[in-house]
């Protein structure tokens, strides 16, 4: 297992605040091992679907959903924004100080803007 996936799992359980017994039963639930250590390639895409799948999904219960919260962190970072400058922009052009306020239409919103950010980067690197 890479580095970086073995990162993301451990980010996305202190992210969900889940517990150690929690995480080993997700673990064997989900991809049939004690330790993320133990995952295969398969293993993993199991343990990433079973936590959309699961309550986990969503960080609030009327909020952003994991899948969003990532995939704006993807984005920010694919813009070489730091952790800071996300939540300035945040601040600045949404109104809210951190990821786990958005709702999920709120967070659409901010998907589609950072998605504008980085086709007008690309626009301007031409």
């Amino acid at each position: 297992m890479e580095r970086k996936k073995l990162a993301l799992i451990h980010i996305i359980k202190k992210e969900l605040g889940l517990e150690d017994a929690e995480y080993r039963t997700l673990l064997r639930e989900a991809a049939g091992v004690e330790s993320s250590r133990d995952l295969d390639e398969a293993g993993f895409r199991r343990l990433m679907r079973h936590f959309i799948r699961t309550r986990h999904y969503r960080v609030t219960s009327d909020g952003v959903t994991l899948r969003q919260k990532m995939f704006i962190k993807s984005l920010a970072d694919a813009l070489g924004w730091t952790p800071e400058h996300l939540s300035n922009f945040l601040h600045k052009y949404h109104h809210k100080d951190s990821l786990d306020r958005l709702t999920r239409k709120e967070a659409s919103r901010v998907i589609e803007s950072l998605k504008h950010v980085r086709e007008h980067e690309q626009t301007r690197g031409l």
